[in-house]
């Protein structure tokens, strides 16, 4: 990290998040190594997107940002201070400013509770209007993500999978936060209802002044939203840049093979362009290779890759990355592969 974590509104340092899983009758406690030093700042008004494959630690990270998993180690810095070791009876007063939309737009939701009580449920938990203050409170909020005041007395299940969504973004907009996790908040939605979640997310970020870090898979959506884009594989933050930037100049592997992944429109371009296959799968978060975790499905990888593991650093302006065989000199890895050079005495 290159700054104190008074000068973002949001900054990790060295963030772990390890669980340990129970051993054989004589063995170790293992240990799944979720988020294993990540590092990175999120400033005011942006929208980071976080990508990567499923089981990368995408969602341990933002949900251990808000707490809602516990940090093994490392700093969480919220407008300075550090939410990783807070006491309780502080952090329950920063969650008001922190709050999170959830993947699964159904089960977050109580199925017992109609949405005026779900909406209502956090304005009356920090006590900031009471009686009818707090209905008239939900109806404003619902009429602002597109739902109805009329709405109020129905129940979940009387709901279409886009409803519920909009009923989770106004619960986590009922306390006036200013940090929102989304964590996926698109994936179990039809394709049509995914643009108006997204331009509804768009819209509220532009009138409320919303800080996004916003987890996905689909790469189509976190490109149209994303301010920066952090590329996350095995724990580890490994390319960081300008959400145009890393689509138009990808530099690591990794990330050219998932942005590769995505359609494109045109049939004619789809039909030429040459899609990137890793070989084999993500290793095991519990036995994580040596050196660059990458580097068993690396194309490019060298014996110094199995032994180094690399920093997140500068590449281009803005533009960070994690390999060893590239640098501020030399940031083409085919270029230094054909010439046979290495970050070390390139």
């Amino acid at each position: 990290m290159e700054t104190n974590g008074n000068q973002h509104l949001i900054s990790l340092d060295d963030l772990r998040v390890h669980f340990r899983l129970g051993g054989g009758l004589f063995g170790e406690p293992k240990v799944v190594k979720a988020v294993d030093g990540v590092s990175l700042d999120i400033e005011k008004g942006e929208t980071l997107g976080l990508v990567g494959e499923s089981g990368c630690g995408k969602s341990t990270l933002g949900k251990a940002i808000l707490r809602l998993t516990e940090p093994t180690g490392g700093r969480v810095y919220y407008n300075g201070r550090d939410l990783a070791h807070m006491p309780p009876s502080q952090m329950r007063e920063q969650r008001r400013h922190l709050q999170m939309i959830f993947q699964d737009p159904y089960a977050s939701l109580n199925p017992r509770m109609n949405v005026g009580q779900i909406i209502g449920e956090p304005i009356r938990t920090f006590k900031l209007a009471s009686g009818s203050t707090v209905e008239k409170m939900v109806g404003d909020l619902m009429e602002t993500v597109g739902l109805s005041r009329r709405f109020i007395k129905r129940y979940p299940h009387e709901f279409s999978g886009g409803q519920r969504q909009r009923i989770g973004i106004a619960r986590a907009l009922a306390v006036d936060p200013e940090f929102i996790v989304a964590d996926e908040p698109i994936s179990a939605l039809d394709v049509s209802i995914q643009a108006q979640i997204m331009n509804l997310m768009e819209k509220l970020q532009t009138d409320k002044g919303l800080t996004y870090l916003f987890i996905s898979h689909d790469l189509r959506a976190v490109r149209h939203l994303s301010d920066r884009v952090a590329v996350m594989y095995l724990g580890k933050i490994v390319e960081l840049a300008p959400g145009k930037v890393i689509y138009a100049d990808p530099l690591m592997p990794y990330t050219r093979a998932l942005i590769s992944a995505v359609p494109v429109p045109d049939p004619e371009i789809e039909a030429r362009r040459e899609r990137i296959i890793l070989q084999g799968d993500v290793p095991s978060p519990i036995n994580p290779p040596a050196g660059c975790h990458f580097h068993t499905r690396c194309p490019f990888a060298i014996e110094e890759c199995r032994q180094r593991a690399p920093q997140l650093v500068e590449i281009k302006p803005g533009h960070r990355a994690a390999c060893v065989r590239i640098n501020a000199e030399n940031p083409s890895i085919e270029a230094n592969a054909s010439a046979g050079l290495g970050a070390i005495g390139s």
